[in-house]
């Protein structure tokens, strides 16, 4: 499992390399080019922050933070700076004592998404993730408009050796999801795993949906813990966050799984987006194996983004 930790690790720290370039290389160039700390130390952070996709509600947080830190302990030297910089993104970004509560408990957890953000890619991995843990998983098809998104998922269940729900091309997305709630509580599963449709173009049509399959889920299936994840893709920095905001207002989301962070240079909007919507990063991904999605945490995350060495 430290294995496992450790080489997440290191795929986490080469796949920030170039939101790394983009952050820390103009971060210790303040830190060595300033002599004093004072108000343009203090605008160069945070032009650089918003630069890397941090975005401005979570800047401004950090920056106020760091201030109070500086001040706390009087600290005269900006080089004195760079840790506690680090410890103040850190708190911007811990998800949380009660993020996977689900895993504890029968639960549906339903994912959605746009079309192309690596949904039904994630969906997979994080079958296999739970199941690995040791719960029974049920996997529901509910993207009935794609015809790959079946056969995606069909080949996805098979390698995490979890059971699929799923209808023909064009079914009733709630036809399927009833289908699969039958099926979780015949066979007490205890994660229900949901893939939806991904279109915001029509945002009334998936709200209907979505209001649909959630009433299905409340009738059949009370006594269910809920959660609603919505996938992101991490290389269109901005643009993620504004495709939560859009799906924020048609669901009750609980968490977040930001996918392709190998390779972007976006990697900072992972914390723009729990600062601005308050809805944490619960999983992020970084390439196409199974083990590619990892539980989000923060400290690894903020470590790999400066390449510290707490975690290498």
């Amino acid at each position: 499992m430290a294995e496992e930790k450790r080489g997440f690790f290191r795929r986490l720290a080469d796949g920030l390399s170039k939101t790394r370039n983009n952050i820390v290389s103009g971060m210790d160039a303040i830190f060595s080019g300033f002599s004093d700390i004072d108000d343009d130390f203090y605008d160069e952070i945070e032009e650089i922050l918003v630069i890397g996709d941090i975005g401005i509600n979570a800047t401004t947080e950090i920056i106020d933070n760091l201030k109070k830190k500086v001040k706390k302990q009087h600290i005269r030297e900006p080089k004195e700076c760079k840790e506690l910089l680090i410890s103040s993104i850190k708190e911007q970004m811990q998800v949380g004592e009660t993020a996977y509560e689900f895993e504890k408990r029968t639960s549906v957890v339903l994912v959605i998404g746009v079309n192309g953000v690596g949904k039904t890619t994630s969906v997979g991995k994080l079958a296999g993730k739970l199941k690995d843990q040791g719960l029974k998983v049920i996997l529901a098809a509910a993207d009935t408009f794609r015809a790959a998104a079946g056969e995606q998922l069909s080949e996805w269940a098979s390698r995490a050796g979890v059971e699929l729900i799923s209808g023909s091309e064009g079914a009733d997305p709630a036809a399927v999801v009833y289908d699969a709630v039958c099926a979780a509580k015949a066979r007490k599963a205890d994660v229900l795993l949901i893939d939806t449709a991904g279109r915001l173009h029509n945002k009334k049509n998936l709200m209907e949906e979505l209001r649909k399959i959630n009433r299905i889920i409340e009738r059949e299936y009370p006594d269910a813990y809920r959660e609603t994840l919505v996938v992101l893709d991490g290389t269109t920095g901005q643009n993620a966050l504004e495709q939560a905001r859009h799906f924020g207002e048609v669901a009750d989301l609980t968490g977040i799984i930001l996918t392709k962070l190998d390779g972007t240079a976006k990697g900072g909007i992972a914390v723009a987006i729990q600062s601005e919507l308050n809805i944490p990063v619960k999983y992020i991904g970084v390439g196409e194996q199974i083990d590619d999605l990892q539980k989000f945490d923060a400290d690894s995350f903020v470590n790999a983004l400066f390449l510290t060495d707490a975690d290498a």
